[in-house]
């Protein structure tokens, strides 16, 4: 029967240190409001609540709290501020009977931290020595990919000089939140804006992807996109997508065994681009970057080569860094030493038992907070906009005379027919005309 204890007890099982147990124990977490997994005094992480809760309840003696080390205490991988993860593990020695110690860990843990089991493991045991490789998926809106939506309105403006017809961006707020709008244009006449109504009404969000694009993630859109992501496979110098990594230090090779975006979902009413990367490890910032410079070569900011570019030791380019929230820890692989025979001695460490509890969190806290947190704030939509070469003027890096000018892109308002013309030295770019009003997406 399992034992529990009331949120704020502390419970002491311990009978010094002869009885503590070597333990992988298998968790999941939503980041929003933390500074990340790893512990650091002063600062709301997620160590700090679960080395909080192994000392209520009782798996940390009075003597070691707050002292990690005393009990041999590691992670699999340490997430960024704001980054979630369905499959964490982590390890120590802890004080495990009698039974109920998950029980008891839960209760002292918040609801957006939820432990699902433990493991026995032999004494050198360690989660991170012993993971051999690790995924991460980045929930990506759809409407990321298309290049109409969400650009630089001051480059745009920069570009028409005045007199100039222009919008704001219909799809987000000026600060990204939901937003009940009227088409808007005008003329910049000096510093004046004379503006005046469009007959367009709409309760237009950043997941309104199709408002004034017709935008969809089809075969051509995702075959495109899955060939910029497979750039990042195999073992390459990743000094240009972490930060205080040089590319000398060893520490920048890493090696990618997969990056495939193959599925959408549909979240608060916004479709999400499932991208899925699995490598053995990974640096700090290292995935929100490839992901940042794969969005921007998606919007044509940058040609696909900037990839292969970025990876050479005598390069140095600041890349474009996808927003937090839509990155999670998928889950953590022991494959070798999961095929390795220790008799009694351990068990395999897997997320295989919790499935589906690990779903059903997913799904509650991390899944529903990607969702709303796009759909309340706009975090990809906002950071749309700053991808220009007036914030990343490394994104036209090795262009060879090509235009570096931003494209502009003519839209109709509520019109379907358009007429697309190449501009001149940048072959990834379109013109659209109309005989209508002209406006511009910014």
């Amino acid at each position: 029967m399992s034992t529990t204890i009331t949120a704020g007890d502390v419970t002491d099982f311990s009978g010094g240190g002869e009885d503590r147990r070597k333990v992988a124990i298998l968790l999941a977490f939503c980041g929003v409001g933390y500074l990340g997994m790893q512990r650091n005094p002063g600062a709301k992480t997620i160590e700090g609540e679960l080395e909080e809760a192994l000392f209520r309840a009782g798996a940390v003696t009075e003597t070691d709290r707050g002292k990690p080390k005393q009990y041999e205490f590691t992670r699999c991988a340490r997430t960024d501020k704001g980054v979630s993860a369905v499959g964490q593990v982590v390890s120590g020695r802890f004080h495990v009977d009698p039974p109920g110690f998950v029980d008891r860990l839960n209760a002292n843990l918040p609801d957006q931290i939820r432990v699902f089991g433990y493991k026995r493991v032999p004494e050198k045991f360690s989660s991170k020595k012993f993971c051999d490789r690790r995924r991460y998926v980045y929930l990506l809106p759809v409407f990321a990919l298309d290049p109409l939506t969400h650009r630089d309105r001051e480059a745009v403006m920069a570009s028409l000089g005045s007199g100039e017809e222009y919008v704001k961006c219909f799809e987000c707020s000026e600060r990204g939140r939901k937003n009940k709008i009227t088409g808007v244009v005008g003329k910049l006449k000096g510093d004046h804006f004379e503006s005046k109504s469009l007959d367009v009404r709409s309760d237009i969000t950043s997941n309104n992807s199709c408002a004034l694009s017709k935008f969809c993630y089809g075969e051509e859109e995702k075959e495109r996109f899955n060939r910029i992501l497979s750039y990042y496979v195999g073992s390459y110098n990743f000094h240009n997508f972490t930060t205080r990594i040089k590319a000398d230090d060893p520490a920048a090779n890493r090696s990618i065994i997969s990056f495939t975006a193959n599925t959408v979902i549909s979240l608060d009413g916004i479709d999400f681009i499932k991208c899925e990367v699995l490598g053995q490890s990974f640096m700090l910032h290292q995935i929100r970057k490839m992901m940042g410079l794969a969005v921007a070569i998606m919007r044509n900011c940058a040609p696909e080569s900037l990839i292969n570019t970025a990876f050479s030791e005598d390069v140095n380019i600041t890349v474009p860094m996808a927003p937090e929230v839509g990155l999670y820890l998928d889950e953590c692989f022991f494959t070798a030493y999961n095929n390795t025979q220790f008799e009694d001695s351990h068990e395999e460490v897997s997320m295989e038992a919790y499935k589906e509890e690990a779903e059903a969190f997913k799904l509650k806290y991390i899944y529903s907070h990607i969702g709303s947190a796009e759909r309340r704030y706009g975090s990809v939509a906002l950071w749309l906009h700053s991808l220009n070469y007036r914030n990343y003027p490394d994104l036209n890096y090795g262009r060879n005379g090509h235009n570096t000018e931003p494209v502009l892109v003519y839209k109709t308002v509520g019109e379907t027919q358009e007429t697309t013309e190449p501009e001149q030295n940048d072959e990834n770019s379109q013109v659209k005309t109309s005989k209508d009003i002209m406006t511009v997406v910014a």
